[in-house]
């Protein structure tokens, strides 16, 4: 197994491995190196013989404040993508997506918060569970674009995505289990127990199997056009970049961007 930076591994039982974010004095910001590091080892995990599932998880109060926009996040980026306009959008969906087309599944347990890039990542895993009491949100449509990675319209349906899309508040965990984001809400203190049930029901099964069972899955969403049409989602967010209210914001509160993102949820 890797040594990280930015992450913890441990195997919690047989056949599962604990992927946490580690930057709990940052929120768990998702920095390049902290993706590149995450993909990495979803990778690893991947191929390793005594893993059948993954779990991602955050280190501190929360799952992930999003992308760290306090670093470049596109120096040495993890997939190479065309320049221009789109450039961000595209690469990062595409890192997502490379989560679908892992043969062992991946579970994300979020606690506390997840906002903007945090919610991307938990929508790519396969399966996801909250803390009833997490709160779950992409607050950054008020004021510079929709998500690069536009999962809404499908974990969560026409109406919910439209209330989330037009708000930018945030759900918590209930509220993300009964529409669709998330597959279960568990009282926080049992989150980790929870968890790790379904981690090693999922393990008793054999890592051939279930490579075929989630690529059915994946495969029936990719029949109904998920993933062209969350690439296509992505040039909206390129598009959002040109618009004069963005520029004008970017002009004139760039720095505020992240204060937006790490705004404490509850006060949506």
């Amino acid at each position: 197994m890797a040594n990280y930076e930015f992450l913890l591994v441990d195997s919690p039982a047989e056949g599962v491995r604990k992927i946490t974010l580690n930057r709990p004095e940052k929120r768990n910001a998702i920095s390049t190196p902290l993706r590149k590091e995450l993909l990495a080892a979803l990778q690893e995990s991947d191929t390793a013989e005594d893993v059948k599932v993954s779990i991602v998880c955050g280190a501190g109060p929360c799952f992930s404040s999003g992308y760290d926009l306090s670093g470049n996040l596109m120096a040495e980026a993890p997939r190479y993508s065309a320049p221009g306009d789109g450039e961000w959008s595209r690469q990062v969906t595409e890192s997502w997506l490379s989560l679908w087309d892992l043969a062992k599944p991946v579970i994300a347990q979020i606690h506390g918060y997840a906002l903007a890039g945090a919610t991307e990542l938990a929508a790519a895993c396969d399966l996801v569970y909250v803390a009833s009491d997490a709160q779950i949100g992409h607050p950054v449509v008020r004021v510079l674009s929709p998500p690069d990675f536009n999962y809404h319209p499908w974990l969560v349906g026409f109406r919910a995505a439209m209330e989330m899309m037009l708000t930018g508040n945030s759900i918590d965990g209930e509220e993300a289990a009964r529409v669709g984001f998330a597959n279960r809400a568990y009282p926080p203190e049992q989150l980790d127990e929870k968890v790790l049930e379904v981690a090693c029901q999922i393990a008793k099964i054999p890592a051939d199997l279930l490579q075929i069972n989630k690529r059915s899955v994946h495969r029936g969403m990719e029949i109904m056009g998920v993933r062209n049409v969350i690439r296509a989602m992505s040039d909206y967010q390129a598009l959002a970049g040109n618009l004069d209210s963005v520029q004008a914001f970017k002009e004139s509160a760039l720095e505020n961007i992240k204060k937006v993102v790490d705004r404490p949820a509850a006060a949506d």
